[in-house]
């Protein structure tokens, strides 16, 4: 699919793992917790949402065309840690920069009581302090510390009492954070609040 299919790269990701998730949006109520421009959005509208919040700490980056959709609500200089939800949904789709899953999660599952979430993992903002001084972010983690990532984030799942349903590469790696640097892998997983 072409990147200029939305209104940015991050719907390539949504799209991929609801294909992989085989999950179907159809009529759903979502929130698209840390928005930016939109390309979760736009995924989530073109394959039939019927209502998105979209919620970002930004202002005036989120995409003309999904601003002036009626099907969505725009809250920016919102922050997601911290709004009371307006309304439950049925899907949280998030993609907090800078924010680990530990404090992205609950934030999510606020949202929605026994529905879903899909999450996107970028390991190079779960690293410890520790394994920061052991990894080149610019140049690409190694994949042991992309295993223990992603292990420590399926803990927390289970912490949270979040089932994971599904997980899938991301097709594309996130944006280069150097010259020299080719990105890291991402992941995205599907979880059902179970309370």
């Amino acid at each position: 699919m072409a990147e200029n299919t939305f209104v940015s790269r991050a719907g390539l990701k949504l799209n991929h793992a609801l294909d992989e998730f085989n999950f179907d949006v159809s009529g759903l109520i979502c929130a698209d917790l840390g928005c930016n421009v939109g390309g979760f959005t736009d995924c989530l509208l073109q394959r039939g949402a019927s209502k998105v919040f979209s919620v970002d700490t930004g202002y005036g980056t989120f995409a003309w065309k999904l601003r002036n959709d009626e099907r969505v609500t725009t809250l920016e200089r919102t922050n997601a840690m911290h709004i009371d939800p307006p309304e439950q949904v049925d899907l949280v789709v998030i993609d907090l920069g800078w924010t680990p899953q530990k404090l992205a999660l609950p934030a999510g599952m606020r949202w929605t009581n026994c529905g879903h979430i899909i999450t996107l993992i970028k390991p190079h903002y779960e690293l410890t302090k520790e394994e920061k001084t052991r990894e080149s972010v610019s140049e690409g983690l190694s994949e042991e510390a992309i295993s223990c990532v992603i292990s420590r984030v399926k803990n927390q799942c289970q912490d949270l009492s979040l089932e994971i349903l599904g997980e899938t590469l991301s097709p594309i790696r996130g944006k280069k954070s150097s010259k020299k640097g080719s990105g890291n892998s991402e992941y995205l997983l599907l979880l059902k609040t179970t309370s």
